[in-house]
């Protein structure tokens, strides 16, 4: 079993710079990415497991932390999608070699869907490149959520909180901190909307999605295959999952998904 070898890589520049922390499994591929969501990090039970699953079939497993999360620099609330896509590119290009399986958890699944569409610009640009996405398997992906699942939801009151103050603290079930809402991540996301038109990966997706997520509503994963309009998709319906399916038979599937891509 090959160990993990921790390693940090630095991006931008001036005031922008900041230190992306990365855990390397060296292994054969079709290797794995992870992505994870917003205020996650890559320490969670899902990518654990993932890459306990790497270790023991001798794959390669690369994971990250975004700008402002767990073990990297970088301000929380200087992130935005802009920045963490930039931030996804940069440690895809500089570590990976060799097919790629992209998993994507939530937020991670809108990155992983622009991540696909910079290297494929990339590729057309006659950019070299060491590695390339073989696959995807998306966990209650949310693809334009600061907007579908984030603005057009929130009252009238918190939208003039956060135009007028730049920041909106949201409870969260999932720390005792809020998450800090800012007016830089709604307006960035604006940017990088999907699913007004059709996407194209270039690869196979399998997506998981539960019945009970309250944060990203099956429907949204529902509108998100139907905007796949050439690509191999299956689309798993939990009916007693939830958002963050972690439970054990979560994983199995997951693993299931991830394991297709051999």
């Amino acid at each position: 079993m090959s160990d993990v070898s921790v390693k940090t890589l630095k991006i931008g520049a001036g005031a922008l710079a900041r230190e992306i922390a990365v855990r390397i499994r060296d292994g054969s591929g079709p290797g794995l990415f992870w992505l994870g969501g917003f205020n996650s990090d890559m320490k969670g039970t899902k990518v654990q497991a993932l890459d306990e699953w790497a270790a023991a079939h001798g794959r390669a497993c690369i994971r990250f932390d975004y700008s402002g999360h767990g073990e990297s620099g970088g301000e929380f609330t200087d992130g935005t999608i802009s920045r963490w896509l930039e931030e996804s590119v940069a440690v895809f290009g500089h570590f990976c070699k060799g097919p790629q399986i992209v998993v994507g958890s939530s937020m991670g699944g809108w990155i992983a869907l622009l991540l696909a569409r910079e290297l494929n610009r990339l590729a057309k640009s006659g950019a070299p490149s060491l590695a390339g996405i073989a696959g995807m398997a998306l966990i209650a992906p949310a693809p334009d959520f600061t907007e579908a699942l984030m603005w057009k939801r929130f009252t009238p009151e918190i939208k003039k909180q956060i135009e007028e103050k730049g920041v909106w603290s949201r409870p969260s079930e999932y720390s005792q901190e809020p998450y800090l809402i800012t007016r830089g991540l709604i307006e960035d996301g604006r940017k990088h909307l999907l699913l007004g038109g059709l996407i194209e990966t270039g690869c196979p997706v399998r997506i998981l999605q539960g019945v009970k997520d309250e944060d990203v509503p099956w429907q949204h994963a529902a509108e998100l295959v139907s905007r796949i309009a050439r690509d191999d998709v299956v689309f798993t319906l939990i009916k007693d999952g939830d958002h963050r399916l972690s439970r054990p038979e979560d994983i199995e599937r997951l693993i299931s998904a991830v394991a297709e891509f051999n």
